[in-house]
């Protein structure tokens, strides 16, 4: 997964958990490069992802804001493109071979120590 989509993810995620609320001020596209050690251009584009699907919006002089928004509409695409991954997964696990209860195991363990 490119930077910029994690990114992306990370921020859907602040909001969707509540540890960003709609009118919160972001961090600039420097200063929050800066704070990830990436390019200017990564968190810009990261930014104007989140910007086109309207959970932020930039005030012209002033930055970026978190936008009023749906966290049940947010949380179910969440939860589409984690079946999306997980299908692909899937598919790769039994190209491997895996049983249904090894790939289980596995998931378990994975998620138990904080994957």
């Amino acid at each position: 997964m490119a930077i910029y989509e994690q990114i992306v993810n990370q921020l859907k995620n602040a909001v969707v958990s509540g540890e960003l609320s709609a009118g919160e001020a972001l961090p600039s596209i420097r200063a929050l490069a800066g704070e990830l050690q990436v390019s200017v251009i990564t968190t810009k584009r990261a930014y104007e992802e989140l910007e086109k699907e309207g959970l932020i919006r930039s005030a012209a002089g002033k930055g970026f804001y978190v936008c009023e928004y749906n966290k049940d509409y947010l949380k179910e695409k969440q939860l589409i493109m984690i079946e999306s991954r997980l299908t692909e997964l899937i598919h790769e696990a039994k190209g491997a071979g895996l049983s249904c209860e090894e790939l289980l195991e596995m998931t378990e363990t994975l998620y138990r120590d904080g994957v």
